[in-house]
């Protein structure tokens, strides 16, 4: 590190490690790849200790500290793993599956759900707590997504995404106690709220509460730009047989940095969708009827022959490259002798 950063040295589980002043024992432990399960956190988000999983013993404290709202203190002495340790995040997750579905074969988030990992991680085979279960109506109004209230674990994520970072605030908890719930305004369908359809919440759900209609696993991803405006979102297309199957924001994009509107993360299906034209087509005697594309560039350079000037304006598409929409214009200007130019696109 820079040594005109002020750093703070501690130790966790007896390494020795350089923080950053402002970093929470959780920040300061994953830096040397050291694991602390948790539920409730995430990096885009601020921490709340609201799933207690990450609760790690410091010398000197008493009781259990939350590592992701524990600043890190000179001198400080933590150890992540311990008999007490162990025994508070088992009966934790313990508590959570007595509580959740147990179809995790065929949940959507199977083999990415940080449940299931973190069960795995503890070697939780079996529950001791009678299995009580909630039987709640799944929502499936949205067209991109579906919310199954019955794996959610009060988790926060969705929330504090949609009401921190969107600025939305669709969904919030509703109810007291074990009634709690992740709802929304008079228990409307998600899709008759003020949900923009954007996504967020879906790709930090740990479970499968939130889960994408398209569940389609990708066998590789490419990184390109979003077309459908100029903002320029980086995504990560993930491909399978030669299909787009999912979308993601690609978090190292300066542009965006992971996030997406509902167009740049679910409106790809145009891409495949059979309804495309793959020949030109003619109108003759009020049918369209296929044609080359000699006679349909003949066509086109005839009519635009008698529009040169004013009465003429180009209209860009807002799903071609910015390569494409240049060209656009500059046909127009250089060609047509007009600056009636725009594009179809709004932010």
């Amino acid at each position: 590190m820079d040594a005109k950063v002020a750093v703070i040295e501690l130790t966790i589980d007896g390494i020795e490690i350089a923080a950053d002043p402002e970093d929470t024992v959780l920040q300061a432990a994953r830096t040397q790849d050291i694991y602390i399960p948790t539920l409730c956190h995430h990096d885009d988000l601020g921490s709340e200790g609201r799933c207690r999983l990450c609760l790690v013993e410091i010398k000197g404290f008493r009781g259990l500290a939350t590592a992701c709202t524990t600043r890190v203190a000179r001198g400080m002495e933590v150890r992540t793993d311990s008999p007490e340790i162990e025994n508070n995040r088992r009966a934790i997750i313990e508590l959570m599956l007595a509580d959740h579905p147990s179809d995790c074969t065929s949940c959507a988030a199977n083999l990415s759900c940080d449940l299931q990992k973190i069960a795995a991680y503890l070697g939780i085979d079996r529950v001791r707590f009678r299995r009580m279960g909630k039987n709640l109506p799944l929502d499936e109004s949205n067209p991109f997504f579906v919310r199954d209230m019955n794996k959610c674990i009060l988790c926060g994520r969705c929330v504090r995404t949609c009401g921190d970072l969107q600025g939305v605030g669709a969904i919030d908890y509703v109810g007291r106690g074990d009634l709690t719930v992740v709802g929304t305004f008079k228990d409307m369908p998600i899709a008759e709220t003020i949900c923009e359809s954007c996504g967020e919440c879906v790709v930090r759900c740990p479970t499968g509460a939130l889960a994408k209609r398209e569940r389609k696993r990708p066998t590789k991803q490419i990184r390109t730009v979003c077309p459908y405006c100029a903002t320029g979102c980086g995504l990560i297309l993930g491909v399978r047989g030669g299909r787009i199957v999912s979308v993601e924001g690609d978090a190292l994009s300066p542009v965006n940095r992971g996030s997406l509107c509902v167009k740049g993360r679910f409106g790809y299906d145009f891409i495949q969708s059979p309804e495309r034209l793959t020949t030109p087509l003619i109108k003759r005697d009020g049918e369209f009827v296929k044609a080359t594309w000699d006679e349909a560039l003949d066509l086109v350079a005839s009519r635009f022959a008698q529009y040169r000037g004013d009465s003429f304006a180009a209209v860009g598409p807002a799903r071609a490259t910015n390569e494409e929409n240049y060209l656009v214009q500059k046909f127009a200007r250089a060609v047509m002798a007009t600056n009636n130019v725009d594009n179809c696109a709004r932010l």
